[in-house]
């Protein structure tokens, strides 16, 4: 197993993207922390992690907050004792045109998907950084939009844009000793856009702009972290990988 006797901390685990890492480093041997905001979410993929001989462990709080996040730290710590692997996968999005935009929406936004990838990685990376030499690694989710920003999107093109640059500020700061990547996924099948998906219109404009003519899985976005997150990917740091179904060639 490529994660056994690593432990991987997993922010917004509930679902989504988050849960199909979760499962498939649990799968690979690792101990996993879900961490979200609801209880009953992260409950519900630990059951599915436990029934295929995993481990599990959640642990629900708010990764925006100081002293959360503060508190997540001193239970790794005393629970593991040491930290493999992070993935930052927390998110939120929401549409509206600039004119319409408030600033607590673009707050909230930002706080979701900024500063919980900042607070998470400032406070969690000093248990990285302790204990004997081991490959560590953290992985931000960010988005293609990231890359292309869209209408009526401007506080979440802006947050995954930001969470891409961090990510190499970061690589730079923490290397050797840990590797920091992004994943930029496409338009992914989550909780995030089954709305959109569930208008016939919409979904098949996305197919046919995408160059692979559908809309991505979790479990493929979970394939590229799990990559990352292992020492077959010990070459790389700082990057960002575009996983969109070749959105942006078309």
């Amino acid at each position: 197993m490529r994660f056994g006797n690593k432990v991987a901390v997993i922010t917004g685990a509930g679902s989504g993207i988050g849960a199909a890492v979760a499962k498939r480093l649990a799968k690979e041997g690792a101990k996993v922390v879900l961490v979200g905001r609801t209880k009953q979410k992260l409950d519900r993929v630990s059951n599915e992690i436990v029934k295929e001989n995993g481990l599990s462990y959640v642990y629900p709080t708010d990764v925006t907050d100081d002293q959360a996040v503060n508190q997540l730290k001193d239970y790794i710590q005393s629970e593991f004792g040491q930290l493999d692997i992070l993935v930052n996968n927390a998110g939120s999005s929401g549409k509206s045109s600039i004119r319409d935009l408030t600033s607590e929406e673009w707050q909230r936004v930002q706080d979701v998907n900024l500063k919980s990838v900042f607070l998470v990685s400032k406070t969690l990376s000093e248990l990285m950084l302790e204990g004997l030499k081991r490959d560590r690694s953290i992985v931000n989710v960010a988005s293609l939009s990231g890359h292309k920003a869209g209408a009526r999107i401007p506080h979440y093109s802006a947050s995954k844009a930001a969470v891409i640059n961090f990510s190499k500020a970061l690589a730079a700061e923490l290397a050797p000793h840990v590797r920091v990547n992004s994943v930029s996924p496409g338009f992914i099948e989550t909780p995030l856009t089954e709305a959109g998906l569930q208008n016939e219109r919409f979904q098949s404009a996305i197919e046919q702009h995408t160059a692979l003519g559908r809309v991505g899985k979790p479990d493929e976005i979970a394939n590229i972290i799990t990559f990352l997150s292992s020492s077959e990917a010990s070459y790389m740091t700082g990057s960002d990988v575009l996983a969109d179904g070749g959105w942006l060639i078309t």
